[in-house]
């Protein structure tokens, strides 16, 4: 049977920012030039990216009986994402206080909210029956991470696990994951060696080592990203072990709200669409970079004509 279906579980937070020229120092009070309440959440952001990306999303979360939550329904909704499995619930929506500089970098503190009510009881397996990829972050509650991975493993779909905001993970979780997404930051956290990591303008022979203890692991394929110095695709399946560093794509960055969630969103587009790993990256790194030259987050994804007419890419 053909799949083609990407399922994403996980958070939906209403985006509350805040334009500053720097961003302030513990104790400090800084002037704000800018405000603006938007629909947000890791997972609705990868659900939105993966669907404006020509995927056919199906979101599972929860959010709140209030405004916020028929805030965040109707932006993911409007992106053609399928939200009938968001449940709505007496707890408020969750909240994501951020703050973004002139450089456009930001600073996120994350309230959970109905996001914390989401359990493994809320996994449907139905909706992972056509999936060909199952995407989830750690801004939802561990066992219904786990029980997600394991419907989309059971269903047969490669189980996207992006490893953030940081937490250890079970080990049965990592055996599930077919692709790991992490930052630097991140991969040096779960392989517990912070000197291990190459700088990001290292060669790429410099990561053999990374990608040996990422196996040793269980992490057979490894995406990590390096920021304004791209990504570097680990793949232990490949013949030998492959090492592929994707370029980044040169943009003006206004706000990196949310780019990585774009980034992930567009590696599931195309891995549904039946892309290799490395070329979903590179195409990912295209996407999130005009993500990131507009303010905001769902609103500023760019669209598949627009990702293409940046850098063409096969259909």
């Amino acid at each position: 049977m053909s799949r083609s279906g990407i399922v994403v579980v996980g958070s939906l937070n209403a985006d509350l920012t805040i334009y500053t020229e720097r961003l302030p120092q513990p104790g400090e009070t800084v002037h704000g030039n800018g405000f603006a309440v938007n629909p947000g959440g890791k997972s609705a952001n990868q659900a939105v990216a993966a669907s404006k990306l020509g995927g056919n999303v199906t979101l599972i979360g929860a959010v709140g009986d209030d405004a916020n939550g028929t805030m965040l329904l109707e932006s993911t909704a409007g992106a053609g994402v399928d939200v009938s499995r968001v449940r709505r619930c007496d707890t408020a929506t969750g909240v994501a206080v951020i703050s973004v500089d002139a450089r456009g970098e930001n600073s996120i503190i994350i309230s959970a909210g109905a996001n914390g009510t989401l359990a493994p009881a809320d996994v449907d397996f139905d909706a992972f029956r056509d999936a060909a990829v199952v995407c989830l972050c750690l801004e939802v509650g561990i066992d219904t991470v786990v029980a997600a991975a394991q419907a989309g493993h059971d269903a047969g779909a490669a189980v996207l696990l992006n490893l953030s905001p940081y937490a250890e993970v079970p080990e049965l979780l990592a055996g599930l994951a077919d692709v790991l997404l992490v930052n630097a930051h991140e991969a040096a956290l779960f392989l517990g060696s912070e000197a291990g990591i190459p700088d990001p303008d290292a060669a790429v022979e410099a990561w053999e080592p990374v990608r040996s203890r990422f196996a040793d692991r269980g992490l057979q394929r490894v995406l990590v990203t390096l920021g304004a110095q791209g990504s570097v695709v680990l793949d232990s399946l490949a013949l030998g072990g492959q090492l592929t560093r994707i370029a980044p794509t040169q943009v003006s960055a206004v706000d990196t709200t949310g780019a990585g969630d774009a980034f992930t969103g567009a590696v599931a587009a195309r891995l549904a669409a039946g892309d290799s790993l490395v070329a979903a990256a590179s195409f990912a790194s295209v996407a999130a970079a005009l993500a990131a030259t507009k303010k905001g987050t769902q609103a500023a994804y760019p669209t598949l004509e627009q990702v293409q007419a940046a850098q063409p890419f096969p259909n």
